[in-house]
């Protein structure tokens, strides 16, 4: 929506509960770490997640900002969205998996949010600003498979 709404596109991104928190994180580490639980001799439960929370709200924030635009002029909430049972709070414990496995994420939040926009940008034919795809190259250095 964020790349979308720059384009002119869109004018609003409609979203449920802005004060839900989650764990947000980067699924090609997330693949990566389950590459590793297959690695292993036998077989176990793990947990992967980078152990921060977020809002909605604040990913928002994030992402609207790094691409200069207002999230609060941008973004309206739609009741229709609201989860009758919504989990309030969800942070992954990913202790067991940095035991064992040595798994650890390497993106964090904001830098979550530029790398997504960064891709959208792309995708919707606009020059994105470049700091996500600056950040893996620091998280990863060469590595092809996040590579255009």
């Amino acid at each position: 929506a964020v790349a979308a709404i720059k384009a002119g596109r869109q004018k609003i991104l409609f979203l449920g509960n802005l004060q839900a928190r989650r764990d947000w994180g980067y699924a090609p580490e997330y693949v990566e770490a389950m590459w590793l639980m297959v690695q292993k001799s036998r077989p176990g439960d793990y947990v992967v997640g980078t152990g921060e929370t977020h809002t909605v709200g604040e990913f928002c924030r994030e992402a609207f900002g790094y691409a200069g635009l207002d999230w609060k002029k941008c973004v309206k909430t739609d009741a229709r969205l609201l989860r009758p049972l919504e989990a309030d709070h969800l942070r992954a414990d990913a202790s067991k998996a940095r035991r064992e496995l040595g798994w650890k994420p390497r993106i964090r939040f904001g830098d979550l949010a530029r790398v997504m926009v960064d891709a959208d940008f792309k995708a919707a034919g606009l020059t994105p600003p470049g700091e996500g795809q600056a950040a893996l190259a620091r998280a990863f250095g060469r590595r092809a498979w996040f590579k255009d």
